[in-house]
């Protein structure tokens, strides 16, 4: 009996957690579109209603902060692994960073932990993650695979 509650209830949840990250991947239409929602009221001002991202995203300003980079294809956020842009968005770019062991990049993103939900964030994400070609969704699960190993 005490077998199969753990069957039950202990195993789902370990593959919950051990593959959370990757579930990202895999959301319902639902998610995308208050996805869609989310972002236009929360990350368009900064990365553009279309995910265009600034102009010279690439060239740090006068304080030495990149402008808000795009999240389409022609951006890098496809290059980073789900635990990195959820926390990115939940802590800010700065707190992320460190927590990843990166110090010396001055991020100007916030966090948007006090305003949107995990949940939010994740489908933010599953919106985001929709507008890019089916090779680079490839791409960003394998990283996110990467990001799971080497975090145990």
């Amino acid at each position: 009996m005490k077998i199969g509650l753990v069957s039950l209830f202990v195993v789902p949840a370990v593959a919950l957690v051990a593959g959370g990250w990757s579930l990202l991947a895999n959301r319902p239409p639902q998610d995308v579109r208050l996805g869609q929602q989310l972002y236009q009221e929360n990350c368009a001002s900064c990365h553009g209603a279309n995910l265009e991202g600034q102009a010279n995203w690439k060239t740090p300003d006068e304080n030495g902060i990149l402008p808000a980079p795009p999240h389409d294809e022609t951006g890098h956020t496809w290059h980073h692994g789900d635990r990195l842009l959820f926390e990115y968005i939940k802590l800010g770019g700065a707190a992320a960073l460190k927590k990843a062991g990166i110090d010396n990049f001055n991020s100007g993103m916030p966090g948007f932990g006090d305003v949107l939900s995990d949940r939010e964030i994740r489908q933010t994400l599953a919106y985001i993650k929709s507008n890019w070609p089916e090779k680079l969704q490839s791409l960003q699960e394998q990283s996110t695979k990467t990001e799971a190993e080497s975090n145990g």
